[in-house]
């Protein structure tokens, strides 16, 4: 009767190991991964509303409002003049205990002017992408700056910031969006992309975007000006090898103080 009641126990705690070893494991494979992305022009951190003055806090405090995993920049200065001898990308880093990288795209007033990245996780394969534009038309030089990221659950994904031309002719916008389809033709790695494309929806270059990525909006909401915004230029756009991504939110941040653009937010899912 002991030995038999003693079996019973050793049976009962085996069941019970062997059924947490085969539930719960299949029940988080199941949970999918969510990654939380920022588009943001800031504008070298000057508010409209303050002409020559520089709030890098105010930048700082709008994305920390929002706690994005990866934020792609735009309009970021590096020791200039007009901004002071600091690094912006790195500043806003340190401020939000984020990784940055900073891709250059001019000489501008003593230091640098581009774009830049901010992500809560690791970077590697940093690389900055120089686009076209037409000689003759005097287009300032644009760049794709993009990074290897690993997520928390080990996926792997690639993330770019751009900020194609503003000329009022698409011309170089067409030939900078025609140029990122051939640098992410072969990309292996997911892949997500946010920016200025100084585009609106209903344009060549966003239908061309569209034969290359998903965007996270297709009614989407405007981003300029910060006062009766009535233009969508700032976009999140993604594609996946095998189809994983999904949007689960989309939205334009009503913050009309720090930069003259509005930010763009989205929670992209990624399934298992």
């Amino acid at each position: 009767m002991k030995y038999s009641f003693l079996y019973f126990i050793i049976g009962a705690a085996l069941l019970a190991v062997s059924c947490s070893k085969a539930i719960n494991p299949v029940a988080n494979s199941e949970e999918p991964t969510a990654v939380r992305v920022m588009a943001y022009n800031i504008h070298h951190a000057n508010p409209p509303s303050r002409p020559d003055f520089i709030d890098i806090e105010a930048i700082a405090n709008t994305i920390r409002a929002q706690n994005p995993d990866l934020v792609a920049l735009q309009e970021v200065d590096v020791n200039t003049e007009r901004s002071g001898k600091f690094n912006q990308a790195e500043e806003l880093a340190k401020k939000l205990n984020m990784h940055y990288f900073f891709g250059k795209a001019i000489d501008h007033q003593g230091g640098d002017y581009g774009v830049a990245i901010l992500s809560k996780y690791p970077l590697s394969e940093t690389q900055v992408h120089r686009l076209p534009s037409k000689p003759e038309t005097n287009g300032e030089p644009r760049v794709l700056a993009t990074a290897q990221i690993k997520l928390p659950n080990g996926t792997l994904i690639r993330f770019g910031s751009t900020h194609l031309d503003a000329q009022k002719a698409p011309v170089n916008r067409q030939l900078q969006i025609e140029e990122i389809g051939k640098i992410t033709a072969t990309e292996k790695l997911p892949f997500i992309i946010a920016g200025d494309f100084n585009a609106t929806p209903d344009s060549e270059v966003i239908a061309s975007l569209d034969k290359i990525f998903t965007r996270t909006c297709q009614n989407c909401a405007p981003t300029i000006p910060v006062n009766n915004p009535n233009k969508t230029i700032d976009f999140i756009a993604y594609k996946h090898p095998q189809g994983k991504f999904s949007v689960t939110s989309h939205q334009v941040i009503n913050e009309k103080y720090a930069s003259d653009h509005l930010p763009v937010v989205a929670l992209i899912s990624i399934k298992p």
